[in-house]
Formats: structure tokens, C-alpha cells, sequence
């Protein structure tokens, strides 16, 4: 159902209504009751260029306004008893992932400057503080045992 109401929403959107507020809408997710009486759509706004900002208040506006046909439709399409009211919410996931790909983007800044910091890095004691214990035996006494090669 909540699928089936996304797709009559998205459509009337783009062929039915004609707000130009509305132009710039897509439709990302719908959820509903177990009762079926109630019908939260989320959906985004895009700018109508990459560096625009997009008119998420005047996509509201029109979406409130279109409500009740939006409504209408829905009942007529599904053909449901109770037509579902419908509540839109503006999804926040574009922002949530371009605030992950930004911290994504630090962190990857950070370990790239953490490598190169290592890079030149030398260490503070031996370079090898892991010697076996025969190679510690060899650096104490410096007069051949039975095990060494003569």
C-alpha cells in the first residue's frame, strides 16, 4: 500500500498538479498505519541547478495546499474503503549523507596526514624491539657459544 501511494503521489506530481513549486519534488518514501488511515510521505527538494538552493518552503506550501486533491487521488487509484490521510515530512537524508561524505572526507584527510607523518618517522629505541632470545644472547657476550658458527 505504502509503495502503491508513493507512485500515485509522484505521478500526480509531475502530470496532475500544476504548481511550479512542486516542480522540483520527488518522492522518496511512504509509510503507513497498520489501520491504514494514516500515510506519512517523505520527500526531498532539489535546486533547480547544482549550486541553487532549493525552495523547501515553498515546496511545503504547495505541498499543503495540494493535499487534499493528492487525497482524492489516492482514494480513487487504490480503490481502498478509507482513503488514507496524508501527512508530508521532508526527508532528511540528503543532508545526514552529505554530512556523512564530509566527515567521511576529514577522516580520510586525517589518516593521509597521519601517513605521512610515519612516513619520515623513525623510531624511538631500537629499530627492531622484537629480537629473539638468541639474537639477545648474541649481543651479550661477544665470545662465540657452542650453538654459534665459528
Amino acid at each position: 500500500m505504502a509503495k502503491r501511494i508513493s507512485q500515485i503521489v509522484a505521478s500526480a506530481l509531475e502530470f496532475e498538479v500544476k504548481d511550479p513549486r512542486l516542480k522540483m519534488v520527488t518522492i522518496t518514501d511512504t509509510r503507513v498505519t497498520g489501520d491504514l488511515h494514516d500515510a506519512t510521505v517523505f520527500y526531498t527538494v532539489i535546486g533547480t541547478t547544482l549550486d541553487a538552493e532549493p525552495d523547501v518552503e515553498g515546496a511545503a506550501a504547495a505541498l499543503a495546499s495540494a493535499t487534499g486533491v493528492l487525497r482524492s487521488l489516492v482514494g480513487k487509484r487504490t480503490g481502498v474503503r478509507f482513503t488514507p490521510t496524508l501527512t508530508f515530512v521532508r526527508d532528511a537524508l540528503p543532508e545526514g549523507a552529505t554530512r556523512f561524505n564530509d566527515l567521511l572526507a576529514r577522516a580520510s584527510a586525517a589518516d593521509a596526514e597521519v601517513a605521512r607523518l610515519a612516513a619520515g618517522a623513525t623510531p624511538a629505541g631500537e629499530a627492531d624491539p622484537y629480537k629473539t632470545p638468541r639474537e639477545e644472547r648474541d649481543d651479550l657476550d661477544d665470545e662465540p657459544d657452542e650453538h654459534d658458527e665459528v
